[in-house]
């Protein structure tokens, strides 16, 4: 399986979901909370993210995708996260604390939570999606009100972006066709590539909006099915709400601190 093909798979993956049993609405309340409760913490608290961390790790296990799986996928993000913080300890050179004689300065304690901080938030949007589904998220947006043309282009992102990758696929396999086991080319050869996927991307999403058009779309894209809470559901809601705001707002570490200098 080529690169390109994992991308397809991938993407698909994600569309599908694991089919929880739990409601998708449900899910993506508890997820919002959990975002809300991680982009609250102040820069210079990172241990309390590190105790938020319960959530990806207990919840990634429970929705049978194992947290190696979750963790691998969120690993990608470290470049950008690190390019966002790199900066914080020329900035922010003031001492934090000292360990060991060695000073600590608030720009890497601020730098270390921007990191986890988006590790998490990743994390807990990767185990959202890849449970319940991509479409099924996106309709549960949309009985909490988000705005209609929001998930239109959410839908519609999601749904060019395999179409990108096929017909990517598509011109790969032409080029292995064509290149009697030839496998490097010239960057001059790999630019018109790019050329021709925009122009084939391009004349398929035209293709496709007439095709909608001529069903009747009116720039609306279908509720979906209901997603009622049952009392399980609720019960997701509650305990994980309760869970997360002791993450959040209780000291843990102090208290552990406490009882082991006891």
């Amino acid at each position: 399986m080529t690169r390109l093909e994992k991308a397809q798979y991938a993407i698909n993956s994600l569309g599908k979901g694991r089919g929880v049993a739990l409601s998708a609405l449900s899910l993506l309340v508890v997820t919002l909370l959990y975002l809300l409760a991680v982009l609250s913490v102040p820069l210079h608290s990172p241990q309390k993210l590190v105790w938020l961390a319960i959530y990806p790790v207990i919840q990634s296990e429970a929705s049978g995708l194992g947290f190696g799986f979750i963790l691998k996928k969120s690993l990608w993000l470290i470049p950008l996260l690190l390019l966002i913080g790199i900066f914080n300890p020329i900035l922010n050179n003031a001492t934090a604390f000292t360990i060991g004689g060695f000073a600590i300065s608030e720009g890497w304690v601020s730098c270390l939570s921007i990191l986890i901080r988006g590790l998490l938030a990743l994390q807990a949007a990767l185990i959202l999606t890849y449970s319940v589904g991509f479409y099924d998220v996106c309709h549960s947006l949309r009985h909490l009100g988000c705005p209609k043309i929001l998930i239109v282009q959410l839908m519609f992102t999601y749904r060019y972006m395999g179409l990108i990758v096929e017909e990517a696929i598509n011109m790969d396999r032409a080029r292995k066709a064509r290149g009697f086991g030839r496998k490097n080319y010239p960057l001059s050869m790999w630019g018109r590539m790019v050329g021709q996927l925009l122009i084939r991307s391009y004349d398929r999403a035209g293709s496709i909006h007439r095709a909608m058009l001529a069903r009747g779309f009116t720039g609306n894209m279908p509720a979906g099915k209901a997603h009622n809470l049952d009392k399980r559901s609720i019960a997701f809601i509650f305990a994980w709400s309760v869970v997360i705001a002791i993450l959040r707002f209780a000291d843990l570490s102090g208290v552990i601190n406490h009882l082991l200098v006891r």
